[in-house]
């Protein structure tokens, strides 16, 4: 051990701690002079592979120990070296024959992952994993943030045993890499089982529905000390790429909604970012590994974000790649710096896992003119996406929306949810649509409806094609799916033509089959047994266009009859008429003898195994000819994998074509997944709301708990503002939610739980809710609220719809008033937007004095059960809290106080704490009374009291 510890005096190198510790106790046994203790072929015993052993686990991810001359690395190890050097980021999963091996740092890190034996071997630690197994180890890999490289043999045995190189070691090369954001390929999406695919009967390794990589690049305009960002989100496995340029403050408010709609897998970053968004990245990042899934973030070069560099990667990549659908180099000049900022090192970043192509076509994140706005704050306050709880979808409100059975249309259904529609003729489409599945007498839609149920994932398997990454069980999968969609739609148009009136499901449903109709013909070149099986040499049934294929088919057949003619010699030889080729263990053409007879058998015959009756031959004739035999039929393999990969490119000339008919199944999934909402919830259509529900309390509190609807009326030119009172715990924070829901849902396209209401479109939704600190903004709980205020002040207009809910209560009663009153008057006189403020600030109700056509007071209603107390407290008497029986009903005027001490009674407060409390809220509520009584007997009366008792109870 003590020479482990200082390897420059026998050359070992550096070992890692871990490794230290694992070897304490081990005693090396003596060893040849001049050979250190860690050399080649001494510690750890054999290796498993003809190649040779693995790494020492003192080796550096970064570069060979300097203690080891290059001779002292086995073949194996120095080839390992060489690829490592090129991907020192990567875990290296090295094909050694029926195993993957990692080796090295690599190799702990993944037994320490994948909970597999890790030991030295040779001068590095190794651990391995079998071949068939290998994309479950790479998503568990993976799945914990790492870049995982897979290293495959690129020679097979019997080609080099015949070639010049047979006694060196088999080349490999890297094969693939996979993070989280890029898992498309065969290695890592294996189809199990094809049993019955027309049936739906298959096991596919499915992703999330959402894993994009997100790249984002800031730019600062001094002069106007602004900052833009640009933003490029790719999702490879699905081809989607969005784009997004916006300013943004010091908040990064702006940055965070974006993140959280597209909620992005991996994050690609300059080196050199900003604090701000740092900080934001991070936090987003520790939320999601507290919700189970954390987001990878990779650094680059921040030489790669400069414009110049960027532009002439974007130039050169359009310019150089030829495809159908593709956008053309005079759109990408158009865009904006910082989304070209992003462009480049995206381009870099994905043709280093050749998935480039993705960014030939993309459309816009977000434009004000398509979608209403939802800021990141209302996004996490309306709990839109995810609850507030786990960060689960369960309790939000795209989970009361989705009913789809597709994952594409899942994945359809959260963008819709995310970004709801402003256009008004779009909006009307859909309810139409809605509409009609729900009244629609006609059996066209139930059996289009059955269509969707148990369909592969179409969207990510058009894409992996399109990549040329996909096997023949997922080809096969995927393209008759799309025939057999094909098909049965193009028999249902006569009945679609005829029985639909919704505009929207008629152009969805009669463009679809034209779409679809190229799948059938790549679908009935295959051989459906060998392409279940994975068999790429019986992979095709007609060989008339794979002229290569068809030519080394004619030469197997030619060696195999030479072997089945060469019977007739041997038979003679062992004057056995009958005797026919045995295949034992899978070697061929062995010749069986029984031992009785082994005295005919030529003696240049080579044995090739035996048992106690019997021995097995081949002849030299024999033994050249299967040696032949091999080299052809891996040589077919490898000229099968070459056709293969043309074949998948020709598919991929159809890519748009079958994106668009699938994006055209996902919004047909969508519509009825609202229907389905609107059937058992009774919702209802259009968008003043009468007897309006909280969709998701309404669904989780069941048919059997009714929920208090409430109605709600605002008028840009009447009525725009409510100020709501109450109780704490009155349902006021659950009233505005509804609200906000509601309007959401509608602009969606979806029914509303409510039994009538009519809305103007919203151009955005801000809301201001909750009390949290931020810590890694180093911002506290008061500067968090007057921040997002702040947001909401800057960017909300007369068209939007304004939430706050107790503004001003992280403060002194005093400053809390006056920033409430304030900020509330700003919006009813000069924003002019539809406002619903919650506060328990009675001062704050005088406003509707002030603008009485504009300001309503509200207050949900309540109960009080209210001990009798005179003006005056004996020093011993005894007071009870008051009790309140909640309504839950939205009621015109202002509620005179909060009455707290009733939820602390139901928080389970002490008894004795209690009544001290009563007794004090009592005492300092004469106080203010008499106070008041007093200045008014004095004075003029004032508008505004700056002192109330309920401030006095606050």
């Amino acid at each position: 051990l003590s020479e482990i510890r200082a390897p420059s005096s026998r050359g070992a190198g550096s070992l890692s701690s871990s490794t230290l510790e694992r070897l304490k106790g081990f005693v090396c046994p003596s060893e040849p002079q001049g050979r250190g203790p860690l050399g080649p072929g001494n510690a750890g015993g054999g290796s498993e592979d003809a190649d040779g052993g693995p790494e020492d686990a003192g080796v550096s991810v970064t570069s060979a120990p300097c203690g080891i001359s290059k001779s002292g690395y086995t073949p194996l190890e120095q080839q390992y070296l060489q690829i490592k050097e090129q991907h020192k980021d990567a875990l290296l999963a090295v094909e050694c024959g029926y195993k993957y091996r990692f080796f090295g740092e690599d190799a702990e890190k993944a037994a320490k992952q994948l909970n597999i034996f890790c030991h030295l071997d040779h001068n590095f630690m190794t651990c391995s994993i079998p071949t068939h197994r290998l994309y479950v180890h790479v998503r568990r890999l993976v799945s914990q943030g790492y870049k995982v490289g897979v290293v495959k043999q690129t020679e097979t045995s019997a080609i080099k045993a015949s070639g010049a190189n047979k006694n060196t070691l088999f080349t490999r090369q890297l094969s693939a890499l996979y993070t989280k954001s890029t898992l498309v390929g065969e290695d890592v999406n294996p189809v199990h089982s094809l049993v019955d695919v027309e049936e739906g009967e298959c096991d596919v390794v499915t992703d999330p529905p959402e894993s994009y990589l997100l790249c984002l690049s800031e730019t600062w305009d001094k002069p106007r000390k602004q900052l833009t960002i640009g933003l490029v989100a790719v999702q490879p496995s699905t081809g989607d790429v969005l784009l997004d340029c916006f300013v943004d403050g010091s908040t990064r408010c702006e940055l965070e909604g974006r993140v959280l709609k597209v909620n992005p897998a991996e994050i690609l970053v300059p080196s050199d970012l900003s604090d701000s968004s740092h900080r934001l990245l991070q936090s987003i990042v520790t939320a999601s590994v507290q919700a189970g899934d954390g987001v990878r973030i990779e650094k680059r070069e921040s030489a790669q974000f400069d414009f110049a560099s960027a532009m002439n990667t974007v130039t050169e990549f359009y310019c150089h790649t030829q495809d159908s659908g593709s956008r053309p180099l005079s759109s990408i000049a158009s865009l904006e710096s910082p989304v070209v900022c992003c462009l480049g090192p995206l381009i870099h970043y994905l043709t280093e896992f050749n998935l480039q192509r993705v960014l030939l076509s993309f459309r816009h994140l977000s434009c004000e003119s398509d979608g209403m706005v939802l800021s990141a704050p209302t996004l996490r306050n309306l709990e839109i996406l995810t609850n507030q709880t786990d960060g689960g979808t369960k309790g939000s409100l795209l989970w009361v929306l989705d009913h789809t059975h597709t994952l594409f249309g899942r994945r359809l259904m959260r963008k819709w949810v995310s970004q709801p529609l402003k256009d008004a003729q779009s909006i009307c489409e859909r309810q139409g649509a809605v509409c009609e599945i729900l009244e629609s007498d006609s059996v066209t839609l139930p059996s289009v409806r059955a269509l969707l149920f148990r369909l592969p994932d179409l969207e990510r398997g058009v894409c992996s094609i399109y990549h040329k990454k996909c096997s023949t069980q997922e080809f096969y999968l995927i393209s008759s799916s799309l025939s057999r969609l094909g098909v049965e739609l193009q028999a249902l148009l006569p009945s679609i033509q005829s029985q639909l009136s919704s505009s929207l499901l008629r152009g969805l449903l009669l463009d679809t089959p034209e779409l679809l109709a190229p799948a059938h013909n790549f679908l009935k070149v295959l051989n459906e047994k060998a392409a279940k099986s994975g068999d790429k040499r019986e992979l095709f049934c007609d060989l008339s266009g794979f002229p290569v294929l068809q030519e080394r088919r004619v030469e197997i057949q030619s060696v195999l009859t030479e072997i089945q003619d060469h019977r007739t010699e041997v038979r003679y030889t062992l004057r056995t008429p009958t005797l026919d080729y045995v295949r034992v263990s899978g070697q061929e053409f062995l010749i069986e003898v029984k031992n009785s007879m082994v005295s005919v058998v030529p003696s240049d015959w080579v044995k090739i195994s035996s048992t106690k009756a019997v021995s097995r031959y081949q002849s030299p004739y024999l033994i050249g000819r299967c040696r032949s035999l091999s080299q052809l039929r891996e040589q077919l393999l490898i000229d099968s994998q070459k056709e293969w990969t043309n074949f998948l490119h020709q598919f991929g000339e159809y890519y748009h074509t079958m994106k668009k008919a699938v994006g055209n199944l996902a919004t047909v999934d969508c519509l009825f997944s609202l229907a389905e909402v609107a059937k058992q919830r009774n919702y209802y259509r259009q968008i003043v709301i009468r007897d309006g529900r909280h969709p998701v309390i309404d669904l989780l509190m069941g048919e059997h708990t009714q929920y208090v609807p409430n109605n709600t009326e605002l008028q840009g030119d009447g009525r725009r503002t409510l100020i709501i009172t109450g109780p704490n715990m009155g349902g006021k924070s659950s009233y505005i939610r509804q609200v906000a829901l509601v309007s959401i849902m509608a602009q969606v396209g979806s029914y509303v739980p409510a039994t009538e209401a009519r809305l103007g479109i919203l151009d955005g939704i801000y809301t201001r809710m909750g009390a949290s600190d931020s810590i890694y903004k180093g911002r506290s709980t008061f500067m968090e609220e007057l921040t997002e205020a702040s947001e909401i002040i800057t960017r909300a207009t007369e068209r939007s719809l304004v939430i706050l809910d107790e503004l001003g209560r992280g403060t002194s009663t005093h400053d809390g008033i006056a920033i409430a009153y304030a900020t509330l008057e700003y919006f009813i006189r000069d924003v002019k937007s539809l406002t619903l403020f919650v506060t328990h600030y009675p001062p704050l109700c005088e406003l509707e004095k002030v603008y009485p056509l504009h300001v309503g007071n509200f207050h949900m209603a309540f109960l009080l059960n209210e001990p009798d107390i005179g003006s005056k407290l004996s020093p011993g008497q005894s007071v009870q809290p008051e009790f309140i029986t909640f309504l839950y009903q939205l009621t015109e005027g202002a509620a005179g106080q909060s009455y707290g001490l009733n939820v602390a009674r139901l928080a389970e407060i002490p008894e004795a704490v209690l009544h001290i409390a009563a007794r004090k809220a009592q005492e300092l509520k004469n106080i203010v009374d008499a106070r008041r009584y007093t200045y008014k007997d004095t004075h003029c009366p004032k508008q505004w009291d700056t002192l109330s008792a309920e401030q006095s109870n606050d």
